[in-house]
């Protein structure tokens, strides 16, 4: 009886999937890596001139709040999860504004501490399937790394106030 010859590496080559789909379909290794609406913002807020939010393009700003608000709305953040941090927002904006010489000093200390409490909102989140919060936390926290004066804190609000609004519009084009 003739036997087969031996192979030399009786291991069969293996495949991950996402080579294949690298060699078998471009198109398909094209959506895999296209960003999602928060890695877009975060990688845009990352690339500001001089890293200050006051940098960040108030129409690139639009546009991206548009695709993140309508993102979140897909992946079932609730409005008032977003609608409390510019609540916090609205009354570090109030206390700018009851100091004379409206000084950065007296609110960069709650700015930053803004931080730990999405990090605390997320937190809560992390036990679902999909965590609605993380993509929120994630672009507002490095907005927040880039506040270091006033018009970067009023650009923050812009940003947050932007997400509420496309936010709720995509839930109610939802609903019709």
């Amino acid at each position: 009886m003739i036997q087969p010859p031996k192979r030399l590496n009786s291991k069969p080559e293996m495949k991950s999937p996402q080579s294949k789909a690298v060699e078998t379909s471009p198109k398909r290794f094209e959506v895999q890596t296209e960003l999602t609406a928060d890695k877009k913002m975060i990688q845009t807020i990352k690339n500001l001139k001089d890293e200050e939010l006051r940098n960040y393009d108030i129409r690139c700003l639009v546009n991206q709040a548009k695709e993140l608000g309508e993102y979140l709305q897909e992946i079932g953040l609730k409005t008032n999860q977003i609608r409390k941090f510019l609540d916090a927002v609205n009354r570090l904006k109030v206390k700018l504004a009851q100091d004379k010489d409206e000084q950065f000093s007296t609110i960069e200390t709650e700015i930053v501490l803004l931080k730990p409490k999405l990090a605390y909102a997320t937190a809560r989140k992390d036990n679902e399937k999909t965590n609605p919060v993380k993509p929120l936390n994630d672009v507002l926290s490095e907005a927040i790394d880039r506040i270091k004066d006033t018009p970067d804190f009023y650009r923050l609000e812009n940003l947050i106030e932007s997400i509420i609004a496309y936010h709720k519009a995509a839930e109610t084009n939802k609903s019709k």
